[in-house]
C-alpha cells in the first residue's frame, strides 16, 4: 500500500512538472489577480506641492513647501477623475502619473470639503480607461476587498482585507468629520487617499480615506453610492458648462436608470421624457446612474442634439435631447431661493431620501449655499437634503415658493427648517432676507 501511494505521488509530481508555463501561470490567475488587472489602468497617482504652516496652525509660523501625494479614479475617458479633496487642496500644480507611466498635468474642477471629495481634469488627449463602478448598498461584513493606490509614494500598491464594519462615523478634526464610512482591515496608508476600494469582482465600492495615522488593521472608505451622489453634483452640466437638462434619475441595476423627476419647462420635458421612463443610453454612454447622465451631456453645446434610448412600458423608444443654457430670468424660482434664503436646490430621488429616513416622501438636495446668507448662518451645507419648511414638506421646488409666499403673507419669522444630513435629521430656524426687509 505504501509503495502504491508513493508511486501515485511521483506520477502527480511529474504531471505537474510537465504542465507548460502558460498553464501554470493561468492557475495562479486568481479572482484577486483578475480584479486588479481589470481596474489598475483606471487608477492614477497624484503628486503636487503645497504650502503648509503659518501662524494659524500652531507651528512656529514658518511656511513650508511639502510634497503631497494621493490617488485618483478615472470616471470619464476624457480625463475626469475622483479623489479626496485633501489630496489636492492648496496644491499649486497637480501632476498625475497614468498607468502607462506618463506624467501629465491636471486641474481642479470642483470639490466638496464636507465629504472630502473632489473632481480633477487630467490634461490629456488620450482616451483613458474608466473604472467599473459597483454599489455599496449590498456590502457584506467579511467579504474580501482590495485597496489600490499610491501608498507612501509606491505607485499602484495593492493591499487585501475584508469589510470589517459599516456605517462608521469618524471625526478627524473640528472641521472634518466623515459619516457612514466602510471600515476595512486592508492597509490604507498615506498616499492611498482617493484610491479605489474594490470588491472581488473588480468593482469600485468605495473611495479610500487615510484618517487614522499609525492605526493597525483599521482603514476607511467613503461608500461608492454616496460618492456617486456627490460627484454627480460636482460634475453636473450646470456646474461645469452652465447648461441644464432637467433630469433626476436613480439607478436600476443593469436595466438602466429610472427617471424620478423631470423639471418643469426643462429640455427633457420639452422632448417628452416622463417620470418612470428608464434611460439606457445617451449617445455612446450607457446609463446606470445620475453621473452617467452628466457625463453624457458635458461638453455639448446648447441646442446640440444627442440620441437618447429609453424604455417606456413594454417598448423601447429613441428621442433626441439637447441641453439648454441655464435660465437667467431674475424671477426664476432658483434665483428667488438664492436671493431670499441663500440656497440652490435640486429635487432628490425619493428612493434615496426614504432609504435614509423612511418617514420622508422626498426632499431637495442643497447644491450650493451663499456665503453669509440666511442658510449659511444656520449651518446648512451642500449635500444636505431639505425635507421641510415650517409645517410643510419640501418635495418639489414649487413647495419652497409656496412657503416663501406664506412667510410674507403670515409674517412667519423665522421659518423652521428640517434637513437630512446622512441618516440624521437636523432642524433650526431661518429668516428669509425678504422677511427681514
Amino acid at each position: 500500500m505504501r509503495r502504491s501511494t508513493a508511486f501515485l505521488a511521483t506520477i502527480t509530481a511529474l504531471a505537474a512538472a510537465a504542465l507548460p508555463p502558460a498553464s501554470r501561470a493561468e492557475s495562479r490567475r486568481t479572482a484577486i489577480v483578475l480584479a486588479i488587472e481589470s481596474q489598475r489602468d483606471s487608477v492614477v497617482n497624484i503628486h503636487g506641492q503645497k504650502l503648509v504652516g503659518g501662524a494659524d496652525d500652531g507651528s512656529d509660523g514658518e511656511v513650508r513647501r511639502v510634497n503631497g501625494m494621493g490617488t485618483g479614479v478615472v470616471v470619464d475617458p476624457r480625463g475626469y477623475a475622483v479623489t479626496n479633496y485633501h489630496v489636492v487642496e492648496g496644491v499649486r500644480r497637480i501632476e498625475v502619473t497614468l498607468a502607462s507611466g506618463k506624467a501629465v498635468a491636471a486641474s481642479l474642477v470642483s470639490h466638496d470639503p464636507r465629504t472630502d471629495l473632489a473632481v480633477i481634469k487630467i490634461d490629456t488627449d488620450d482616451s483613458l480607461p474608466v473604472a467599473t463602478i459597483g454599489t455599496s448598498s449590498d456590502l457584506m461584513i467579511g467579504e474580501t476587498v482590495l485597496a489600490l493606490g499610491n501608498a507612501y509614494g509606491y505607485e499602484h500598491t495593492v493591499t487585501r482585507g475584508i469589510v470589517s464594519a459599516l456605517h462608521r462615523n469618524v471625526e478627524v478634526s473640528r472641521t472634518q468629520r466623515y459619516e457612514d464610512l466602510i471600515q476595512t482591515d486592508a492597509s490604507i496608508n498615506p498616499g492611498n487617499s482617493g484610491g479605489p476600494l474594490l470588491n472581488i469582482d473588480g468593482q469600485v465600492i468605495g473611495i479610500n480615506v487615510a484618517v487614522r495615522a499609525g492605526a493597525q488593521g483599521i482603514g476607511f472608505a467613503i461608500p461608492i453610492d454616496r460618492v456617486l451622489d456627490v460627484v454627480s453634483r460636482l460634475l453636473s452640466v450646470e456646474r461645469v458648462d452652465h447648461t441644464w437638462h432637467g433630469l433626476v434619475v436613480r439607478g436600476a441595476g443593469q436595466r438602466g436608470a429610472v427617471v424620478e423627476v423631470v423639471h418643469r419647462s426643462s429640455p427633457a420635458e420639452s422632448v417628452g421624457v416622463k417620470a418612470g421612463d428608464v434611460i439606457t443610453r445617451i449617445g455612446d454612454v450607457s446609463i446606470m446612474h445620475q453621473l452617467d447622465i452628466e457625463r453624457a451631456l458635458i461638453g455639448r453645446r446648447p441646442g446640440e442634439s444627442v440620441p437618447v434610448t429609453l424604455v417606456r412600458g413594454d417598448g423601447q423608444e429613441r428621442i433626441e435631447l439637447a441641453v439648454a443654457e441655464m435660465r437667467r430670468d431674475s424671477e426664476s424660482l432658483d434665483d428667488r431661493c438664492w436671493a431670499e434664503i441663500g440656497l440652490r436646490l435640486q429635487p432628490a430621488a425619493a428612493s434615496k431620501v426614504q432609504k435614509l429616513q423612511a418617514r420622508y416622501r422626498g426632499g431637495l438636495v442643497v447644491t450650493s449655499v451663499r456665503d453669509g446668507g440666511p442658510a449659511s448662518e444656520q449651518g446648512i451645507q451642500e449635500g444636505d437634503i431639505l425635507v421641510g419648511l415650517h409645517v410643510w414638506e419640501t418635495i418639489a421646488p414649487d413647495n419652497v415658493a409656496y412657503i416663501l409666499d406664506k412667510a410674507i403673507e403670515e409674517h412667519l419669522n423665522p421659518i423652521k427648517f428640517y434637513v437630512l444630513r446622512g441618516r440624521e435629521t437636523l432642524f433650526g430656524h431661518i429668516v428669509s432676507d425678504t422677511v427681514r426687509r
